[in-house]
């Protein structure tokens, strides 16, 4: 999904380090009452956020956003360990906050595979284990793919690059508060966090940077000790404190809240395929509750989007769809292009509700038969 609105609980949660009557200091000058407030609650924030993903505090990292993370770990890690090799694997249906540093890093002398999903969007297995060598330093690979849903298996790819000295990062902004994630459990050196994918504030990611054996990165950005000198600049204590009540809301309801979206994604499904032509793009089972993409015979998504305005439905990424070309993604999992053309991204949450997917429904009746009748 895009994003998410933000919380009441966690707004809630945010107003009390904005104002003069809350903890509005500077969390780096300690040398009084108000930074040693904020302070504090940025270290809580740090541990509560470190305790959602099996993580300890000392691993995680405060950044502006998944952005950021991806390229602090990308060229943090690619950069230091290049003596070593400078083969890297990534995917070609990754974010193009992973695809751009990727492509930056082909300027800079690096050789990067960009493997080809399966039809269903997962990883071919065998093939990523064939495309290791001994120059291999580093692997990105998301864990849930923004546009399809789909999720892949981390901890067998992590398997794989067991005791092979090669870094695995994962960008795992689309899948905590959605499935269980937990750093052990995947076997993963660097994880990609988001506030605003989680019902938190935009503007405010992280890090996790496992410390046992330790991993270390260069910084990317220079003029402050902050984050261990890897993330200059004041924290945004605000953004921090609500980006950790909203993964803590998020953990605690994790499994009654996916069951209940799952009910209502099946529903919309149902309901759509229903109308005739249309088709589920990604794995049908292994993709998580709240995203159903699929594609629409006779009718191209430019023509749907505007008709299906108020769902707020999508064609592709957000941070590609101005491009206005068909889905890389859809295009990398070897979709025709009229199965790429017209395909369509919904989003189910935490707000959403019965109501509102039988109204999809209805509207999506309604605008598929009115541009079908003016095709023929």
């Amino acid at each position: 999904m895009a994003t998410t609105p933000v919380d009441p609980r966690v707004i809630a949660k945010m107003q009390g380090y904005l104002g003069l009557s809350g903890v509005f200091g500077n969390a780096s000058a300690i040398t009084h009452v108000f930074g040693q407030a904020a302070y504090k609650a940025v270290e809580e924030a740090r541990e509560q956020i470190a305790k959602v993903i099996g993580a300890s505090c000392d691993e995680i990292i405060f950044t502006s956003g998944a952005t950021e993370s991806n390229q602090l770990a990308i060229f943090g890690a690619s950069r230091l360990y290049q003596r070593k090799g400078k083969h890297i694997i990534t995917m070609q249906t990754e974010h193009p906050s992973v695809l751009g540093p990727m492509q930056q890093l082909e300027r800079e002398g690096f050789t990067v595979s960009y493997l080809p999903p399966r039809e269903d969007g997962t990883l071919d297995i065998e093939l990523f284990k064939k495309s290791l060598r001994q120059d291999t330093i580093f692997v990105s690979i998301m864990h849930v793919n923004n546009e399809t849903g789909v999720i892949q298996d981390i901890t067998k790819i992590s398997e794989c690059l067991k005791d092979k000295g090669i870094l695995f990062h994962v960008d795992a902004a689309q899948s905590v508060g959605k499935i269980k994630v937990n750093v052990e459990d995947l076997g993963v050196h660097l994880l990609t966090l988001s506030g605003h994918k989680n019902y938190g504030p935009k503007g405010v990611g992280a890090l996790y940077i496992r410390a046992k054996p330790r991993v270390r990165i260069l910084p990317i950005s220079f003029g402050g000790d902050q984050e261990r000198g890897l993330r200059p600049g004041t924290l945004a204590t605000h953004q921090i404190v609500g980006m950790a009540e909203a993964f803590f809301l998020g953990n605690e309801s994790l499994i009654d809240e996916a069951a209940r979206i799952l009910v209502l994604r099946n529903r919309l499904y149902l309901g759509l395929l229903e109308l005739g032509g249309v088709h589920l793009n990604g794995h049908k089972d292994t993709r998580i509750p709240g995203n159903l993409n699929i594609s629409v015979d006779g009718i191209e998504g430019s023509d749907l989007l505007p008709a299906l305005a108020p769902l707020a439905v999508s064609s592709a990424s957000a941070c590609a769809a101005s491009t206005n070309h068909p889905s890389y993604v859809l295009k990398a999992m070897g979709l025709s292009d009229a199965r790429c053309n017209s395909a369509l991204r919904f989003s189910l949450g935490r707000f959403t509700n019965e109501e509102d997917v039988i109204a999809a429904i209805k509207i999506c009746k309604e605008a598929f038969a009115l541009l079908r009748r003016n095709k023929c």
